[in-house]
């Protein structure tokens, strides 16, 4: 497993301090962001997962814990859209360059508006994406807003 991506790239390039973090990815699981919590022997709150999302048919990413569901409408309004729903997995990982599973908000092909849950902003540390599946870079929430210039909205 290589431990540099566009994404562990993208947070250098930031100055953000990062610990990387390497698990067992299961592609079988159901929800690969509670795996990886129990994976990495953390809470659940604390590891972040990455969705990808249409708001009136544009791209944007989402950022929220890994045992949350993300409401649509709520997201939307953070956006400043009418609607919001998930993006198709292809179409994801055609935007992104990174695999389903493996999606960070970090060093993503394009850039997007990207909205952090506020309950994930205001943890001191958590897990995110470090752009491949079974990778994980930890991290202050903090770094991830300022350096994605994200929006933070309770969108759950």
């Amino acid at each position: 497993m290589s431990r540099t991506t566009p994404a562990t790239n993208a947070l250098s390039r930031a100055s953000v301090a990062f610990e990387l973090h390497a698990y067992d990815y299961d592609p079988t699981a159901e929800r690969v962001g509670l795996q990886a919590a129990e994976a990495l022997g953390a809470p659940a709150r604390e590891v972040l997962k990455t969705l990808m999302v249409r708001a009136d048919g544009k791209p944007a990413c989402v950022v929220l814990a890994s045992d949350r569901e993300v409401s649509m409408k709520k997201l939307a309004a953070a956006l400043g859209a009418k609607s919001a729903e998930m993006m198709k997995p292809a179409d994801a990982e055609r935007l992104t360059g990174y695999r389903v599973g493996g999606v960070s908000p970090f060093g993503q092909k394009r850039a997007v508006p990207t909205v952090i849950d506020a309950d994930a902003a205001a943890l001191p540390q958590a897990f995110v994406n470090a752009g491949q599946r079974g990778l994980q870079a930890r991290l202050s929430p903090a770094d991830l807003v300022r350096v994605l210039g994200a929006v933070v909205a309770p969108v759950t």
